[in-house]
């Protein structure tokens, strides 16, 4: 990447945010083009490939509280004043007049060509915000440089109902940056290893005083690492990553809900050169159940029934996650109760399940025989002679 390119870059833009954009819209705006332009949603399409990776090097810088700081005081600073050599056309009186003095992008990024895609680079954009400039001789971003991590990773899976409200294991094939499998990302050939640079003697950053101001800016020896790739991996040219598929395992807890996300530390992409990897965070989504369906942690179910069954009681057998269960009806009991059963629902975050909701409605028959039909005619007339009226008390009745 040429200086002027770097310096034209707006992650803003990328993301589709204004500059003003709170840090929540800018991760809503991220997560939607990532589900979007995802690699695995869109196989051998190159043009969603590309702002796949453009916005997760946007989201990366912006979407990180310190980061996004950092960039915007640099952008302003290059509003302000700082020039790249050569800008200007010839220089002259108009160049002599401005404001501001030359920098070299490329010397801070320790002559890397992009943002770690060579043995000794800078290791991404993050790691040259990290020391841009600082008062009184600080370290600036050096021990937040040290510690920074791989960007996190989001997908989505569907599952059944029952799967969610128990629990399962499955396996889920992720296409991302991971650690290079040939050096196992340390970015050096194997049988070698990253040496500690002389120059900042493993900082990543050296000082300059200028007055009262302290300057701390990567070391251009080792591009900030604090180490030196003296052998760099043929297959990731040092930076300790390759992008490939892998399977991995994702435990669901028991009862997850439709939209909730599953973290799983350290699954997400890798950071450079033996960094810690980012998380991984899955969605899951739940198909529903012809059967059942939940409110909270309890399992709800609507069971057909007789009349019989409800005016003179009985038992009845009512389905569950696991085995079916007889659930005893009261005589008496009315169209549309629900029966609660302890102890039968959905587990809760500290194990203990919820309970069974086990609602009786009547089904009518359609066709009778003529037995039936004349019992039912008999009991009719027997329910009038005790004078039984189902439209007492109604307030339509009156």
């Amino acid at each position: 990447m040429t200086q002027r390119e770097w310096a034209d870059k707006d992650y803003y833009a990328d993301l589709g945010v204004s500059k003003s954009a709170s840090l929540d819209e800018i991760k809503k705006a991220y997560r939607k083009l990532a589900r979007e332009n995802h690699p695995d949603k869109n196989p051998g399409n190159k043009v969603a490939e590309d702002k796949f990776k453009r916005i997760s090097e946007a989201y990366s810088v912006v979407g990180d509280e310190d980061k996004r700081r950092e960039y915007d005081e640099l952008r302003a600073a290059l509003a302000g004043g700082f020039r790249f050599p050569g800008a200007g056309g010839s220089g002259g009186a108009g160049a002599a007049g401005r404001r501001g003095f030359d920098f070299d992008v490329s010397d801070l990024f320790g002559g890397g060509t992009g943002f770690g895609g060579t043995a000794g680079g800078a290791g991404g954009l993050g790691d040259f915000l990290g020391g841009f400039v600082n008062r009184n001789g600080g370290a600036g971003g050096a021990g937040r440089q040290k510690a920074r991590r791989g960007a996190d990773v989001e997908t989505e899976i569907t599952l059944d109902f029952r799967e969610a409200a128990q629990g399962v294991t499955i396996p889920l094939q992720l296409t991302n940056p991971s650690p290079c499998t040939n050096c196992n990302g340390s970015g050096a050939a194997p049988g070698t290893s990253p040496v500690t640079c002389t120059t900042c003697q493993g900082s990543g950053y050296v000082k300059e005083q200028k007055g009262a101001f302290g300057f701390s800016s990567p070391c251009s020896d080792c591009g900030a690492q604090g180490t030196r790739i003296e052998n760099p991996c043929s297959q990731c040219n040092g930076t300790g990553v390759t992008t490939r598929r892998r399977t991995i395992t994702v435990r669901v807890p028991a009862g997850v809900v439709d939209g909730q996300k599953v973290r799983l530390a350290g699954q997400g992409e890798a950071g450079l050169r033996g960094r810690p990897a980012g998380d991984l965070f899955v969605t899951v989504h739940v198909r529903p159940d012809e059967v059942f369906t939940r409110s909270g942690n309890d399992l709800e179910v609507t069971v057909p029934v007789s009349f019989g069954e409800l005016a003179l009681g009985g038992t009845i057998t009512v389905p569950t996650l696991g085995d079916k269960i007889r659930v005893r009806v009261p005589a008496g009991t009315a169209d549309g109760r629900t029966l609660r059963v302890r102890g039968r629902g959905i587990p809760k975050r500290n194990g203990t399940p919820g309970d069974l909701l086990v609602t009786v409605r009547v089904k009518v028959p359609t066709n009778l025989d003529d037995n039936a039909t004349s019992a039912l005619r008999s009991y009719v007339e027997a329910e009038r002679a005790s004078g039984f009226n189902p439209r007492e008390g109604w307030a339509g009745a009156k």
